[in-house]
């Protein structure tokens, strides 16, 4: 479950219209990334929760070329063209409008019938890329028999910590990114009881979350590896930068990161 509904007010400076997950890492969306990464570890079956220009969302997918990310043969002066590869022919997509201005909380509970059925399921923020080991953290969250499962990264801002005492002198510096502080990741496994802790209106990682700390019931797994999110334009051009170069540890489906 992919939550694409939010404005990705921070993306401004690229553009005004285009929703977040359909900014460009490369010649691909960067929903299209995460979804190719799943994908890759089988898990093909997905649910795209729309919100702000969720009708470019849909028409993305409703129009999508599969030769412009696979080779191909043209014959027949054009007539004819046979991809060689495929990337979504086995992929399930499932639609919703699920509010212009609501939170994750609320996107969930508007996709749960959507979920019958479904012991588990996955849910992403749907604008950071990972090489996390999917398979691996899915298992573990099976044993832990929690209710929700988050995955913790290191921040990869360039930002520096500061301590200071009660008269505000400084006692050190620190980059985040070497320090011991570890952020929401935005992966999460969740099971069908999440939706017993949700009020209508709550943000999920908010009241829900912690009526689980409460309750023992929601496990994170610390994820020392690659991972970047794209939440502002400063953010995009260096993952562009990163797939110019050929170094995108997040494309597992290529064996970058087994």
């Amino acid at each position: 479950m992919l939550f694409c509904g939010g404005l990705g007010t921070r993306l401004r400076e690229h553009s005004e219209t285009i929703p977040k997950p359909l900014v460009n890492v490369g010649i691909r969306p960067i929903v299209w990334h995460l979804m190719r990464y799943y994908a890759h570890y089988g898990h093909k079956d997905f649910i795209l929760c729309l919100g702000y220009r969720g009708d470019l969302i849909r028409e993305y997918f409703l129009n999508y070329n599969e030769c412009m990310s696979n080779d191909f043969v043209m014959s027949e002066g054009g007539r004819k063209i046979e991809p060689i590869t495929s990337d979504i022919a086995d992929w399930r997509i499932t639609f919703v409008d699920t509010g212009m201005h609501a939170n994750l909380g609320q996107r969930l509970l508007r996709v749960r019938k959507y979920l019958e059925g479904e012991e588990m399921f996955l849910a992403n923020y749907s604008d950071g890329l990972s090489d996390l080991r999917l398979d691996s953290y899915i298992e573990t969250f099976r044993q832990r028999n929690v209710i929700g499962g988050a995955v913790a990264v290191r921040p990869s801002q360039s930002l520096h910590a500061i301590r200071m005492d009660e008269q505000g002198m400084v006692q050190g510096i620190e980059s985040v990114a070497d320090s011991d502080y570890w952020i929401n990741g935005g992966f999460f496994c969740l099971r069908q009881e999440i939706f017993e802790h949700i009020e209508e209106g709550e943000e999920l990682v908010e009241e829900p979350f912690r009526r689980l700390i409460d309750k023992r019931q929601l496990w994170t797994h610390r994820h020392p590896g690659f991972w970047a999110a794209m939440d502002t334009f400063k953010d995009k051009i260096a993952l562009d930068r990163m797939e110019a170069r050929g170094s995108c540890p997040w494309m597992v489906w290529k064996g970058a990161a087994a």
